[in-house]
């Protein structure tokens, strides 16, 4: 059975920091593209950041550049998203995803599996 399964969203205030956590299983994790998107209420489902699983690159919403990181843990099979400095308007519901694919353009719908998602709130 194949598995994301995020972690580590919770009530943080404005400039501190969370460490998402996306843990696969039941796929070759190794071999997958990963992407976190988030909704807030009212607010479109956005990318937030992918990272490429054959060459590491990266990218990120114009918003978080500097601030949030995303990494891979392949003994692990875990992707991390490090979030600092965070701002009220990052409060969203973030998810995870994992694309079995290299794509050079990807939508959500390309993505072949998705974590249930871990609330993110950011108080002022």
């Amino acid at each position: 059975e194949v598995q994301l399964v995020e972690s580590g969203g919770g009530l943080v205030q404005a400039g501190g920091s969370l460490r998402l956590s996306c843990t696969a299983s039941g796929f070759t994790f190794d071999d997958s593209d990963m992407g976190w998107y988030r909704q807030a209420p009212g607010n479109e489902f956005e990318l937030v950041s992918t990272i490429s699983s054959i060459d590491g690159s990266t990218y990120y919403e114009d918003s978080v550049k500097g601030r949030f990181t995303i990494s891979p843990d392949n003994v692990k099979k875990t992707a991390y998203l490090q979030m600092n400095n965070l701002q009220p308007e990052n409060t969203a519901m973030y998810n995870c995803a994992a694309d079995a694919y290299w794509r050079e353009i990807r939508s959500p719908k390309d993505y072949d599996w998705w974590g249930q998602g871990t609330q993110v709130t950011v108080s002022s």
